[in-house]
């Protein structure tokens, strides 16, 4: 089966995603546009595949990047894929993002909810803003960051131009979000709205262990010895 081929069509056909943008989505994981292999012993024979190709066999989606409406579209149609390959086995989402757009990170926020498979979040490097929405998102239990990983939320932002009416209306709109954001960190976190809403006043930046304490995490992973 080739998995990389299966979630491009899907993603093209299926989801209405750019070709293009899916390409560049998938070359992500080869920075040096020399294409990294992984040689894998089957029973019959050796197979030769690509990073993401693996990853997607083992049901992992990496964002390693800002969340905009293309990022938001793909790892979509990645959740929307993996329910379609098997409904029953948990989907792993590893997250090293800084943020992005509120819209498009809630696109995944509500994808990560009506899907049936349970949705586990592990923060590798930093999950700010956006990407700390995400992972507290995950499924209760299965949520986790490494050591030395940072977590970071505050209030959303958002520039107002234009005549005095559409700035009201912009505002309107920005205070809805916020309320909506904060909702979800109170409900995924167990903390209390009012504490949600005095801690993303400004940047608030947490450890792993910080982040734990908080209830944005379950466990901090450490090498076992």
């Amino acid at each position: 089966m080739d998995i990389k081929k299966e979630f491009r069509d899907f993603s093209v056909k299926h989801m209405g995603n750019n070709g293009l943008v899916t390409d560049q989505y998938m070359g992500m994981f080869n920075p040096t546009n020399l294409t990294p292999y992984i040689m894998e012993e089957r029973r019959m024979n050796v197979a030769q595949m690509d990073v993401f190709s693996r990853l997607m066999m083992d049901r992992i989606i990496f964002l390693g990047t800002g969340i905009d409406d293309q990022v938001a579209n793909i790892i979509t149609a990645q959740l929307l894929f993996l329910e379609s390959s098997d409904s029953a086995k948990d989907i792993q989402i590893y997250i090293n993002s800084p943020g992005g757009s509120v819209y498009a990170g809630l696109g995944i926020y509500d994808t990560m909810q009506i899907i049936k498979p349970d949705v586990a979040t592990i923060c590798t490097g930093i999950a700010a803003s956006m990407g700390a929405v995400l992972l507290v998102a995950g499924e209760k239990g299965k949520r986790s960051a490494l050591k030395h990983s940072r977590v970071m939320i505050h209030q959303p932002s958002g520039g107002a131009q234009g005549v005095a009416s559409d700035m009201e209306i912009n505002l309107r709109e920005m205070l809805k979000l916020k309320k909506e954001l904060y909702d979800i960190i109170s409900e995924h976190s167990g903390q209390t709205y009012e504490w949600v809403e005095k801690a993303s006043d400004r940047d608030y930046w947490m450890t792993s262990s910080e982040a734990k304490e908080y209830g944005m995490v379950d466990e901090v992973l450490e090498r076992k010895k």
